[in-house]
């Protein structure tokens, strides 16, 4: 097969099952499109979920220097199905007390608008499950709709820390969420659409004939790049920022009363976030499923889009090994005097950045801005911190 062929190797299998029910009518023809690509989507995601729960507790397991999973079955690979089984035949416990419907939608809630969101993601050329002109504005019009899922667990336990981790988890969403989206409109401001595809294909083709133009290469492009990382690191509940589920404070936060399976779809619904929104980063400033570089686009396009996801998820974990949690204030504290000027600064160097033609000196004049802001917020907030060499002592 050619290198076309083997990249467009799952539109043409597609294409083939369509081909049965060609003779159907166009609304039978559209349902089961969309069935195919909802079921790709589902399959490939949950095959993604299983490998990346036990490479995470591997991967740990190395960075603190002990074993991970190695017991049940080849190197630990079927833990797993270990888990999802015992998950399954584990008694499911609801409060007597408990507003029984909103215990039982929430976590349904909390997993639905993550697998809705990689739906819009473009995972190589000509492979985006439902490409529409607004796929940006519907990714973080259904993932808004989390916050909702997580005061809909809290309230529903009748349970005070269920409450108290619903409110915080809240909170810190929504204050995050704030940045999230702001540092995606440089991107939307530069490309001019809403669209995904748009997005990377604007970062298609390479300058001097090597170096991508991907937007993590610009100065605006790796503050908002990293900016957008961290604030989904807050939005997944991800380590340093997992205080929603502070174990040693509330317990496990607005999961507090979950058991069973339904807890289950809590984890999943996590780590679907954490693949949407590593997804998004790839297509918004890691070029999508464009090649690092011109001689490696034979490789198929959607190799390199997960290879790039890939390289995200492992930082996620990288950190989660390496970090301590964070204290909630400073969380928060963190979002609203640093992360939002910063995101707005990204819109200002973006600008000018564009409006000098793309050039050298665009390039400056946006390294320039971001780092006067940066000093200057790095100053201001040193301001009112006593940070003066502790001195400890310790009993002879």
């Amino acid at each position: 097969m050619t290198g076309a062929a083997v990249d467009q190797a799952f539109i043409s299998l597609k294409h083939w099952l369509l081909s049965f029910v060609s003779s159907a009518p166009d609304w039978l023809q559209a349902v089961v499109s969309s069935l195919i690509n909802i079921t790709a989507v589902l399959g490939v995601f949950m095959a993604l979920f299983a490998l990346i729960s036990v490479l995470e507790r591997k991967i740990l397991g190395r960075i603190q220097n002990r074993y991970g999973p190695n017991r049940v079955g080849p190197f630990g690979l079927f833990q797993p199905i270990a888990d999802g089984i015992k998950l399954l035949i584990k008694e499911d416990i609801v409060p007597a007390r408990a507003d029984k419907v909103v215990h039982f939608l929430a976590p349904i809630m909390m997993a639905v608008p993550a697998i809705l969101a990689l739906g819009v993601i473009p995972y190589g050329r000509n492979m985006t499950a439902f490409s529409i002109d607004g796929g940006i504005l519907f990714f973080f019009a259904v993932g808004s709709a989390t916050e909702l899922a997580v005061f809909m667990a809290g309230w529903g336990s009748n349970n005070k820390f269920s409450m108290l981790g619903a409110m915080r988890a809240i909170a810190q969403m929504v204050s995050y969420e704030l940045p999230l989206i702001i540092t995606v409109l440089p991107v939307v401001m530069i490309v001019g659409s809403l669209s995904a595809d748009a997005i990377v294909e604007a970062q298609a083709g390479y300058s001097h004939g090597f170096a991508p133009r991907w937007f993590v290469f610009t100065p605006w492009g790796a503050a908002a790049f990293l900016l957008f990382f961290v604030s989904g690191l807050v939005e997944s509940n991800r380590t340093p920022f997992d205080v929603p589920e502070g174990e040693s404070e509330i317990v496990a936060g607005h999961m507090t009363e979950y058991s069973g399976f339904k807890y289950a779809i809590f984890f999943l619904a996590e780590y679907f976030g954490m693949f949407a929104v590593s997804g998004l980063a790839v297509t918004l400033f890691l070029g999508g499923w464009h090649a690092p570089l011109p001689f490696l686009e034979i490789i198929p396009s959607y190799v390199w889009f997960f290879a790039k996801l890939a390289v995200l998820l492992f930082v996620f974990i990288w950190i989660r090994g390496t970090l301590p949690r964070m204290r909630v204030d400073h969380v928060m504290n963190f979002a609203w005097k640093f992360m939002m000027p910063m995101a707005f600064t990204c819109i200002l160097a973006a600008a000018v950045w564009h409006y000098q033609a793309h050039g050298l000196s665009g390039w400056l004049w946006s390294l320039g801005i971001l780092l006067v802001v940066y000093l200057s917020l790095s100053r201001f907030l040193k301001a009112d911190k006593n940070l003066s060499v502790r001195t400890y002592r310790f009993a002879e």
